[in-house]
């Protein structure tokens, strides 16, 4: 009950209705392009394609970008580019020494790699489009899937190709500005909501399709076990994602004219699964990479594609592997210990038995490894056994653990943004908690 309070003072905070208006209207922006096709295709037969690959990386893309793919719409390339656009720029950032110190300038230089990430995303789309436009051209020969199915592209030819190129990347271009807009003006989180919202409006279709599927022939003993198997899986996903491993903190005594200050512990907060939703979503994208260059006629590429189908066990070796190096790897490059450590030296604060400077940094960066071993794990394991437990069972529906945990992550992060907004208004939250525990934030929270 305390809950359904909070969500009651919504409504009270002007700027957070406001703020919750927008987000809905961009998000149903981007739901109406969805379904905008661009010119020269027959969309119903690109269904047809989509769902003899339903399984694979096809499927797994069309899932993320909301049913964009299989409508051939002006987002089909989703927002996949800005998230390879910022794999590569947060790559360059720990190789090349420019952009490390841009990164260090703080709020100017992160608006500068914001802009290089933009312009990547612009270059990615170029070449992933045209990468489409000969696919879907390959469907309609054959090569993608049987050419019972018909023709994808009604008048293939460099026309239609030039076309989709330019159509693709401007609705790339669009759905990267709706994300950042809802980040700036929204509630926050605009491509992980963009991906949320590409997933959650799947789930009604995905439960059609399972009863038409096995229409006159339901098996109870499945249907419960796979619903089982969900639930047990977003439990294992609120409470690692809320998991906290605090380590306590002093503050100094020092006395300023006749007040002393100091004299208080907190604690700093180190999340078990720092890295969120990134990785898996970081691991699509890589293992996508060999279908873009497979349209290419690229040697070996093909073959590469054909490993990795989803559900293979050499697709589930990389992915984990991918997960595992992209949880250490995000938790590196947006937790700096040192920083940490010399804001507390700063403000005269240190860790018990521990001497401030890099002692401090050291025990911080011993302790976030090994808690990240943890939530690496967790994330590998809730992103590949409930989809091998789902296919084991034939659902029908791609609602596999990376797509659970992503909407579960997403949903809780949205909810601390609007808690945030209605403590800072002297509510007591969604969570109609009274007292809050002094912390010591070891980042900043990017909004």
């Amino acid at each position: 009950m305390a809950s359904f309070a909070g969500f009651a003072n919504i409504p009270k905070v002007p700027e957070l209705r406001k703020r919750l208006v927008f987000t809905l209207v961009m998000l149903a922006v981007y739901r109406v392009g969805v379904f905008v096709t661009i010119p020269g295709v027959d969309r119903n037969v690109m269904h047809q394609v989509v769902s003899k690959q339903g399984g694979g990386l096809l499927g797994m893309f069309n899932l993320f970008s909301g049913g964009a793919l299989s409508n051939l719409s002006i987002f089909a390339l989703g927002i996949m580019p800005y998230v390879s656009a910022s794999i590569i720029l947060q790559l360059l950032t720990m190789v090349f020494k420019p952009l490390d110190e841009l990164r260090k300038e703080g709020e100017q230089g992160t608006r500068k790699i914001n802009q290089y990430t933009r312009y990547g995303t612009v270059v990615l789309s170029f070449v992933q489009a045209f990468g489409m436009a000969l696919t879907v051209e390959g469907a309609s020969n054959g090569d993608l899937a049987s050419s019972a199915v018909g023709s994808v592209v009604t008048h293939p030819g460099w026309p239609f190709r030039l076309m989709t190129v330019l159509t693709l990347t401007t609705g790339t271009a669009f759905v990267m500005w709706v994300g950042e807009q809802i980040t700036e003006r929204g509630i926050g989180n605009g491509i992980s909501l963009l991906i949320f919202a590409g997933i959650v409006t799947d789930i009604p279709a995905g439960v059609f399709r399972y009863f038409d599927t096995h229409k006159g022939d339901i098996r109870p003993l499945n249907l419960a076990a796979v619903t089982a198997v969900i639930m047990l899986t977003v439990a294992t996903i609120v409470f690692f994602e809320t998991a906290q491993r605090r380590i306590p903190i002093f503050y100094a005594r020092r006395t300023v004219g006749r007040r002393v200050y100091g004299g208080q512990t907190a604690h700093l907060p180190l999340r078990v699964n720092t890295a969120g939703t990134i990785p898996p979503i970081f691991a699509m994208s890589l293992l996508g990479f060999p279908a873009t260059l497979a349209s290419f006629h690229i040697p070996g590429m093909s073959e590469l594609q054909g490993a990795f189908n989803r559900g293979d066990w050499l697709f589930n070796v990389f992915y984990v592997l991918l997960i595992v190096f992209f949880c250490y790897f995000y938790t590196a490059v947006t937790f700096q210990a040192v920083d940490v450590a010399d804001n507390l030296k700063k403000q005269q604060a240190f860790i018990p038995t521990i001497r401030q400077g890099k002692q401090t940094a050291d025990y911080i960066d011993k302790v976030l490894t090994r808690i990240t071993l943890g939530g690496a794990l967790y994330v590998a394991a809730v992103c590949v056994v409930p989809t091998i437990i789902s296919e084991w069972f034939k659902v029908p529906f791609r609602f596999g653990g990376t797509s659970l945990m992503i909407v579960v992550g997403v949903a809780l992060d949205s909810v601390r943004q609007i808690e945030a907004h209605l403590i800072t208004r002297n509510y007591e939250g969604l969570s109609g908690g009274g007292g809050r525990a002094t912390k010591v934030r070891g980042r900043r929270d990017v909004g």
